[in-house]
């Protein structure tokens, strides 16, 4: 395994709608080394989720995991998730906002509203369909690991940036709350 390098924002790839995996070659070893890669690459910065454009690669495959991490120490535990070619449906208009951050812009963060439930349908690691909902912080990961995959960043979620901020600020100002 190895640990892969973060696009940061202003790459190109970050703004590329990914492509989808052929299903018959996402057990393939080079997809499922990705796979791999991708995981340890989120683990090693301490990231919640990781989606393929952030580290160079424009596919649609994305990992989803947080457990004990130092980064994000209030949600709540999430198993290790692969998604990949994932769509997302929004089951209601309920949404809320809340702090996102992102590996590819370093040390900022800011409020996005997102959808507080959502449907997916993806595959996993192991070429299986899935179709589950997905509610809260799970779902607020998903929706921005998900932009991802559509050239989207959380940046272009904020209504106002009134609350964008360093982390240093968030943590002295902000994480109170």
């Amino acid at each position: 395994m190895a640990i892969l390098k973060i696009a940061q924002m202003g790459n190109p790839v970050l703004r590329r709608k990914a492509d989808p995996v052929p299903v018959k070659s996402i057990k393939s070893p080079m997809v499922q080394r990705f796979i791999d890669d991708l995981v340890e690459t989120m683990r090693e910065y301490h990231g919640v989720g990781l989606a393929a454009p952030q580290v160079h690669e424009s596919l649609q495959v994305l990992v989803i995991e947080a457990q004990e991490n130092p980064r994000y120490p209030q949600v709540p535990n999430i198993p290790l998730t692969v998604l990949i070619n994932p769509t997302v449906e929004l089951v209601s208009q309920d949404m809320e906002q809340d702090w996102e951050g992102c590996l590819s812009i370093p040390d900022i963060r800011g409020k996005v509203p997102r959808h507080r439930e959502v449907r997916v349908r993806a595959y996993d690691r192991e070429g299986k369909p899935l179709d589950f909902s997905a509610k809260d912080f799970f779902a607020r990961v998903i929706q921005h690991e998900s932009d991802h995959l559509q050239g989207i960043l959380f940046l272009d979620r904020m209504p106002r940036l009134d609350t964008l901020t360093y982390l240093a600020e968030y943590q002295r100002y902000w994480v109170k709350e």
